[in-house]
């Protein structure tokens, strides 16, 4: 089992370094997925990436602050639509209404569940006002 979730966090791990370039890919995303993966199949590959420079203050917002910064959250949803959306014109009539609803809810939860960080410096991200949630 630890080489399966080797490989799935691996194959995250590049689609998250393709999200650094790449303005529609979300880095955030994949790389939530590849620390839990390699959380379980590798202590040393998540300790790696949770001190990384380039990745590592991702990680570490999600991890202690629970939130995410405003740009991960309009691409999330963004993509998720897009791909919601192409797939209800295509997909049999009834499951459109199930994919909406789903997608709908995801949304309520990035938006309304999901705090939001400030926006981040150079050097990572900032603190956030536990007291509004902002």
């Amino acid at each position: 089992m630890k080489i399966f979730f080797n490989v799935v966090g691996g194959i995250a791990l590049a689609l998250a370094a393709l999200g650094v370039a790449l303005p529609l890919l979300p880095t955030t995303p994949f790389l939530l997925v590849a620390a839990a993966c390699f959380l379980r199949g590798s202590p040393r590959m998540h300790a790696w990436l949770t001190q990384n420079q380039v990745f590592g203050h991702y990680l570490r917002d999600y991890q202690e602050k629970k939130a995410v910064p405003l740009r991960i959250k309009v691409v999330a949803i963004g993509l998720m639509w897009l791909s919601l959306g192409y797939s209800m014109l295509f997909v049999v009539p009834t499951l459109k209404i199930p994919l909406g609803l789903i997608g709908l809810g995801v949304t309520a939860y990035l938006v309304l569940g999901l705090k939001t960080l400030p926006r981040s410096t150079s050097c990572g991200s900032q603190g956030i006002d536990d007291k509004t949630g902002d």
